[in-house]
């Protein structure tokens, strides 16, 4: 599959929350760039993070639009968050079912057809401003 394919299919994934076909394209030593925050190393620490993100947020991608190289081994989308708040994250304001809408990106890099790195971008002052309204 080519890198705008393997990028579609793994938002197509996380829109309708398939965090199992999210993992299944993810290579085994992925290392997952977080906003604001450290990486996660490996599949089971990212699917820590699905499971708590799948808890705490229902979110869906639109106006999507994605990237790649040439060479098929870098890649960026640019999307929309259409989000709710569901259960208060540790450190935030506390979750009362608010929505928010925050322009997002993403930026990966892909090695032996897998996703290998995923750095994702948004304004945590922008999502923490609308959440507290």
């Amino acid at each position: 599959m080519d890198t705008k394919t393997l990028i579609a299919a793994y938002y197509e994934a996380f829109n309708a929350g398939r965090t199992d076909d999210m993992l299944a394209l993810l290579h085994d030593e992925v290392e997952h760039h977080v906003n604001e925050g450290g990486i996660r190393k490996g599949k089971a620490l990212f699917a820590q993070f699905n499971a708590h993100m799948t808890e705490s947020y229902k979110e869906t991608l639109t106006d999507m639009v994605i990237f790649a190289n040439e060479a098929g081994d870098r890649a960026a989308a640019e999307f929309v968050v259409n989000g709710t708040y569901l259960k208060t994250d540790e450190g935030l304001p506390p979750a009362r079912g608010q929505t928010y809408r925050l322009p997002a990106g993403s930026f990966f890099t892909i090695r032996d057809g897998k996703i290998a790195r995923v750095t994702t971008y948004y304004n945590l002052a922008d999502w923490t401003r609308q959440v507290s309204q």
